[in-house]
């Protein structure tokens, strides 16, 4: 059993108990349901939440991934119905509330869970301009990162990020992909990436902690039968760029140290470093890297997440400088974790604008 089953499964029993208290309140306020009938709403939502991702691990089908589809927006709304509820209760003790206004309150909920949904969905081109000491010619770079290939975001994700590829690459140099090509739910085929193929220039690939979910294995044959150019601890150099991708995973993989790390800095290029997650930026710039691409956080992806990825995360979402010139840019992704929705954030490409200060 895979590392998400698993967590499923753990997580799945208090979730339920969340789900009959929240149901038991929410019809409270209109007409109360039996126990009994609660208890088997319940039941059903917990079997809709582990079932069909525990039948992904070994193939992947329509019915099963409209399934986590639906378990994980309700999973969200009912976070939402949850902040409705703490609301009404008490205010409800001081002001009277009709049933409109409570109907009109909870409907709060599904609308903004269609705009979050058509937010994710939704693939935004933004751009930042990058001024470097020892540029020597100006490069634009896409910066991907967060793809999340799996069970809810399936093989359309692909497609739409290989058109906007496409479209970009009028202008661009090169796409950098900073992770999360895949996001471990399913395992990944080797034709799964096809459509990137297409694309007319370099895309360079370095893992992050969900590609190795399902097998890293099966992702790098995606990605080499698809022309992606893999950097897993490893560095490579494209005219004046010197371009390391410093793999990151929870299991026990080899990593360089930190001298290792340095001796890979070249002086006379533009050092860019490709770490999925945005730690360390302060240590790497030390070393000499000019750039540090990441992603990991999807800027906490809809509120109130967003809010608290901000307290956890220093660098949670947007373009960094500090006082050397040093750049860090993390990326909110393409795809999504989890629930396929977006609220105060959006699922962007970024092109980078290298120039010379």
């Amino acid at each position: 059993m895979i590392f998400k089953s698993k967590k499923v499964l753990i997580l799945t029993p208090p979730y339920m108990l969340f789900v009959f208290f929240l149901i038991k309140y929410t019809f409270e306020l209109f007409y109360p349901l039996d126990n009994w009938v609660i208890l088997f709403i319940t039941i059903i939502i917990g079997l809709l939440n582990t079932l069909p991702a525990m039948a992904e691990e070994n193939k992947s089908r329509p019915v099963t991934r409209l399934l986590m589809e639906i378990s994980a927006i309700w999973m969200w709304a009912s976070l939402m119905f949850l902040f409705d509820i703490i609301i009404i209760y008490p205010l409800g003790r001081t002001i009277p509330l009709s049933v409109g206004t409570r109907v009109l309150m909870l409907s709060a909920v599904p609308l903004i869970g269609i705009y979050a949904y058509y937010k994710a969905h939704k693939l935004v081109v933004n751009e930042e301009t990058l001024k470097l000491d020892n540029l020597k010619k100006e490069v634009n770079i896409v910066h991907v990162s967060d793809v999340h290939f799996g069970a809810i975001r399936y093989k359309k994700i692909i497609t739409q990020l290989a058109d906007i590829l496409k479209d970009v690459s009028k202008t661009c140099d090169m796409a950098i992909i900073s992770g999360d090509l895949a996001d471990g739910t399913i395992t990944v085929n080797e034709d799964d990436f096809l459509p990137l193929k297409d694309v007319d220039i370099p895309i360079i690939f370095t893992p992050g902690n969900h590609d190795y979910y399902l097998g890293i294995d099966y992702v790098i044959k995606a990605c080499k039968k698809a022309g992606i150019i893999i950097l897993d601890n490893e560095s490579m150099e494209i005219d004046d760029l010197n371009i390391y991708g410093l793999s990151y995973s929870f299991d026990d993989i080899d990593m360089p140290s930190s001298e290792e790390l340095q001796k890979n800095v070249k002086n006379d290029k533009t050092n860019i470093l490709i770490y999925h997650v945005p730690y360390e930026w302060p240590e790497h710039s030390k070393m000499g890297f000019d750039i540090q691409l990441s992603g990991h956080t999807h800027g906490g992806q809809f509120y109130p997440i967003k809010w608290l990825c901000e307290l956890s995360f220093k660098y949670n979402m947007g373009l960094f400088k500090d006082n050397q010139g040093h750049y860090l840019n993390v990326s909110t992704g393409v795809g999504s974790m989890n629930q396929p929705l977006r609220w105060g954030t959006d699922s962007e490409v970024v092109i980078l604008k290298l120039r010379k200060n």
